[in-house]
């Protein structure tokens, strides 16, 4: 059976095909090591390797490309943020709608400082800005949460579970206005929706580069701006090629983050991966995204008008990114994604999505949703084949009640 896709919130599928001939391309003809060698070879993977970074510096509308720091995921980049930046006795401001990603470094964080018997004023806190039902945030929380001990907001772009932007831009001009660092998590909305540092006031975002990005799969990183890199300390330090006269951790960048040796196919990947977009257009890549995303949310709303499911979030594409949550009033989500795979070949995913406040926040919890995500490679036809066995499955659950 032939696979429909409607994963890419998770992964995007398929990446174009010259993101797969780059990476052949350094495995089969470069295949050196960066910063350790002095020949031919090592120096035009250094080249390939800065180019990648003066890609995203541009992508980011970052201050200078040696602000590129690259992980092996957004995970990974946001753990180095927080544990870097946060001190004892800070506290912090995230949405309602935060992915694991960033709460279980501030709930870890939280524990064990709080955990210090003799001195438990020290743990670091952190408050949650109301969303609505839709998943919008509601700003006019934001100057009531913050407190004097408040140093940063960190916070998503667009929501892993029902895709609904949030305002960095006013969250920025806030945060710049009340002296708080901005540190944003761009995991669904990078590639599809313009993110830039100095407009948006932004001083840190974290990105993968295996969603919208259009990457291979364990490469990331996030772009800093000036004034916050003295502010965070390295997660993992080691050799990185330069000083190596010295013990001590480089203090300039990106040596300071990146020590050992970088994913350098992930990295020659991703930058194919960003020039194709941009090739493509990215208005254009969104625009597609959306349009599928209307032609889902159109179709459905016939099943939700007749009581058989329940769209998650907004019910149009205004503020929103390309995934849709849905949830059954009869029978049992789990079963209904099986289904959805074994029976009709629709790949999707079903649960929690690693976001379990914004499950609270949308009402979904503990039961989860199915979650359709489309990309660039979907068509009209995808679409309308996923509607088709959605239909099917909600008739026999109702058939059974």
């Amino acid at each position: 059976m032939p696979q429909i896709y409607l994963d890419n919130a998770s992964t995007s599928f398929p990446k174009p095909p010259t993101v797969a001939a780059a990476v052949y391309q350094y495995m089969t003809e470069m295949g050196s090591n960066i910063n350790r060698g002095s020949y031919d070879g090592a120096y035009a993977v250094e080249d390939a390797v800065f180019n990648a970074r003066r890609l995203l510096c541009d992508f980011f509308g970052a201050e200078d490309a040696k602000n590129v720091v690259f992980t092996k995921n957004v995970t990974e980049a946001i753990n180095i943020i927080i544990k870097g930046l946060l001190q004892p006795g800070d506290h912090v401001l995230v949405s309602a709608m935060e992915h694991n990603a960033v709460m279980r470094p501030l709930q870890l964080l939280g524990r064990e400082l709080a955990a210090d018997e003799e001195a438990p004023q020290n743990a670091i806190t952190f408050s949650r800005i109301p969303c609505d039902e839709e998943g919008n945030l509601l700003t006019e929380y934001l100057s009531k949460l913050v407190r004097k001990n408040t140093k940063a907001v960190i916070m998503t772009h667009g929501s892993n579970v029902c895709g609904t932007l949030l305002p960095i831009e006013e969250v920025g001009k806030f945060c710049r206005k009340n002296n708080l660092f901005f540190v944003v998590d761009s995991a669904q909305t990078a590639g599809v929706f313009p993110i830039d540092m100095q407009r948006m006031y932004i001083d840190a975002v974290a990105f993968t580069g295996h969603k919208s990005l259009l990457g291979p799969q364990g490469i990331g990183g996030f772009v800093l701006a000036e004034k916050i890199i003295d502010k965070i300390k390295p997660l993992i330090v080691g050799g990185t090629g330069s000083i190596s006269h010295t013990e001590n951790t480089p203090r300039f960048m990106p040596d300071k983050f990146e020590a050992g040796t970088l994913n350098l196919p992930g990295i020659i990947g991703l930058a194919a991966g960003v020039r194709w977009l941009q090739e493509q257009g990215m208005k254009k890549l969104r625009e597609h995204e959306l349009a599928l995303t209307q032609q889902f949310l159109s179709g459905v709303e016939v099943y939700e008008a007749r009581g058989l499911l329940k769209i998650i979030g907004k019910k149009n594409c205004c503020r929103r990114t390309g995934v849709v949550s849905l949830a059954l009033t009869k029978g049992d989500n789990a079963l209904a994604a099986q289904l959805l795979a074994q029976k009709y070949g629709i790949a999707m995913r079903v649960g929690l999505h690693c976001a379990p406040n914004a499950h609270k926040t949308l009402r979904t919890y503990p039961a989860g949703t199915l979650r359709f995500s489309f990309g660039w490679h979907n068509t009209p036809q995808d679409v309308q084949a996923a509607l088709s066995a959605l239909g099917e499955i909600v008739a026999q659950t109702q058939s059974a009640d």
